[in-house]
């Protein structure tokens, strides 16, 4: 299975600034997979060290640092003769013991020579949490599910895949059915690392939702595991009422219909916590579309998607037929999918930020506004070949942006004011429009 974020790699290994690198993501991703395999395909050897309940490593780390003794005792926890030149030094699951951590500050002043990449599931919870953190001594990179161009890569899809990145539309259009099969695939399967495998082995959609289902279960587990008792059963109902609140039409999150009186004040710690996960997006509302629009967030409203569009489907127990035959629950639930989808690949293919806007009143909306070079881009959602493009019309006699998105099922098509982009190329967005 390739992923897209070795290349990230590669460029970080020739980097002559290079620091300590952290990979963050939620569990399940394919962090410990993609660390293992740059190393295999880079690296003369691979030094892997799991922290997860490792006394050793705890022992090791919790005296006083010392690169030779440090170094000593990494070769005879790996077993790999660690050789600054030529050895990937891989530390899993790192906030386990926190000294470790710290010590990636010592690795990048003293002992740069050496390549260490870090990564751990609750990583994020414990950089908030206190933890003695490296700050400015590592670099990042957030890993997320498969995009929808690395999952066409891993079901063999090279050749559709190629026309995509190239956007050679004319092509892209003669296969258009293809790629709407396949993208209603991913809508039901989405990008988790252990169900993509299993549906290229098995090709079987039952064992696909059974999978989805038993991940879900295990991040409902590790609430009850690592969360304070105290704010458990608040990131269970947050959690579980994300597919409630993408259902309806105006997307913005509203804690009263968690519960009857529910406050803010009651679920900032659950709402961090998910975050910190990497399980949730948080997408806040825009009041203006100048630069930068970071100035201009309302952290009061904001929209919460899940990491993957697959497990969506799966929370909201939509089946396979309901997905990719289009039944009428599908019709109700397609906007939900589409935007979830939508986010997910800005996410996962680009390092933009998203956010989305709403007028004053609450009269038009557009889904997602992002900075593109020196432009605001408005992106508008729809899940069908429906093209009014009502509320975007209003925003662009507003702002008068020069670059307007709308991305469909239609095929590619650039009118004076507005750029159709299909779904399936939306990933590709960047170079679309530059």
């Amino acid at each position: 299975m390739y992923r897209e974020k070795i290349e990230k790699l590669k460029e970080w290994k020739e980097s002559k600034t290079r620091k300590p690198l952290i990979i963050r993501g939620a569990r399940q991703v394919g962090k410990t997979w993609l660390m293992k395999e740059f190393g295999k395909l880079y690296y003369e050897k691979c030094a892997y060290i799991n922290f997860d309940n490792n006394s050793r490593m705890e022992i090791l780390f919790n005296q006083e640092f010392d690169l030779d003794r440090i170094i000593q005792g990494l070769k005879i926890e790996s077993g790999i003769n660690i050789e600054p030149e030529n050895t990937l030094i891989i530390f899993d699951e790192i906030q386990e013991t926190p000294k470790a951590l710290k010590a990636l500050k010592y690795f990048y002043e003293n002992a740069n020579e050496y390549h260490i990449i870090a990564a751990g599931s609750l990583l994020g919870i414990a950089m908030h949490e206190g933890t003695s953190f490296p700050v400015g001594k590592v670099n990042f990179m957030d890993l997320m599910p498969l995009s929808f161009f690395e999952f066409l890569e891993a079901l063999q899809q090279k050749d559709l895949l190629e026309l995509l990145k190239n956007n050679d539309f004319n092509m892209i259009n003669v296969f258009n059915e293809k790629y709407k099969d396949y993208l209603k695939l991913y809508y039901y399967i989405g990008g988790m690392p252990e169900v993509v495998n299993s549906y290229i082995e098995e090709k079987d959609l039952k064992e696909v939702r059974n999978i989805q289902k038993t991940l879900l279960m295990n991040y409902e587990q590790d609430f009850s595991k690592h969360a304070p008792n105290n704010v458990v059963p608040r990131i269970r109902q947050l959690w579980n009422n994300i597919p409630t609140q993408l259902a309806k039409e105006n997307k913005k999150f509203i804690y009263g219909l968690i519960k009857e009186g529910a406050r803010a004040r009651e679920y900032e710690v659950a709402l961090s916590w998910l975050i910190d996960c990497g399980l949730i997006y948080q997408v806040n509302r825009v009041t203006n579309c100048k630069i930068p629009l970071s100035a201009y967030q309302d952290f009061s409203a904001f929209k919460l998607y899940l990491l993957d569009v697959g497990l969506l489907g799966a929370m909201a127990d939509l089946d396979s037929k309901t997905i990719l035959e289009g039944n009428e629950i599908f019709k109700e639930f397609k906007g939900s999918l589409t935007e979830q989808y939508v986010l997910c690949q800005l996410k996962q293919c680009t390092e933009l930020n998203v956010f989305y806007w709403s007028a004053d009143k609450g009269t038009s909306e557009i889904d997602f506004i992002t900075q593109i070079g020196k432009n605001n881009v408005p992106i508008e959602v729809k899940a069908n070949e429906n093209l009014q493009s009502k509320s975007l019309k209003v925003f662009v006699e507003k702002y008068n942006t020069k670059i307007n998105i709308r991305t469909s099922m239609s095929n590619y098509k650039k009118e004076d004011w507005l750029v159709n982009i299909p779904l399936y190329s939306i990933g590709n967005i960047e170079k679309i429009i530059c």
